[in-house]
């Protein structure tokens, strides 16, 4: 586990890919019981340690997440996550290129809960929910594109049915289009910076994520803004 920032209320960490963030039925460790094992055994803390989960990356998604380390952080949190105040930005490898260099992207989006999948429609249907994102190209290696992307709206596996929607499928997201899995099971979007005001402090922290150590990410060529 990798601590990329931490104060008395909030703790953030890297998230390996295949990492859980909460419990569920595999019974495999999640990542908060490890920061938890962490604040107990660095702070000598007596009795249970208080970490509240204020948002989730899907299992094979690596990168940034933010805990709570009070009850007044989580609270804050829970309400800045709702209202849209903690901005996020991703990064996406995918093996097509996009048509246009950056742009955004608006689906109707409905979801399957037996395939665990989402579906992206053109226009409004039945159950769906409006998904927007802005995308840009902003790097390349000999076989993948890479893509910045911000999210404005909070769907279920949004960048993932958004980005194959477009053609452009994330690398080893077999679940949403790409042709061949990543080794480790991974794929390759990264939850790589978070920008928000401090709940408690009220200080401007904004955090970057290391890229993933394989060859493909460490590869890259960033264009020039």
């Amino acid at each position: 586990m990798q601590v990329v920032y931490e104060d008395n209320h909030i703790i953030i960490v890297y998230k390996e890919s295949g990492e859980i963030v909460q419990g569920d039925k595999t019974g495999d460790t999640p990542l908060a019981e490890t920061v938890k094992a962490y604040i107990k055994e660095k702070y000598a803390k007596p009795g249970a340690v208080f970490l509240g989960v204020v948002h989730r990356l899907d299992r094979p998604v690596s990168g940034l997440v933010v805990f709570a380390r009070t009850s007044k952080a989580l609270s804050r949190l829970n309400d800045m996550f709702r209202k849209g105040e903690v901005h996020k930005t991703y990064w996406a490898l995918v093996q097509n290129q996009p048509a246009l260099p950056e742009g955004t992207l608006e689906h109707w989006l409905t979801r399957n809960e037996k395939q665990n999948k989402s579906y992206a429609y053109p226009r409004e249907v039945p159950g769906s929910k409006k998904a927007i994102l802005k995308y840009r190209l902003i790097g390349q290696s000999e076989r993948y594109f890479l893509l910045e992307i911000n999210l404005l709206t909070g769907r279920h596996h949004q960048i993932r049915c958004q980005l194959s929607a477009m053609g452009c499928p994330i690398k080893g997201d077999l679940k949403y289009g790409s042709k061949r899995s990543n080794a480790d099971g991974s794929i390759s979007l990264l939850s790589h910076r978070i920008d928000f005001i401090h709940p408690v402090s009220k200080e401007h922290i904004v955090v970057e994520s290391p890229l993933p150590v394989d060859n493909i990410w460490q590869n890259i060529k960033f264009l020039e803004k």
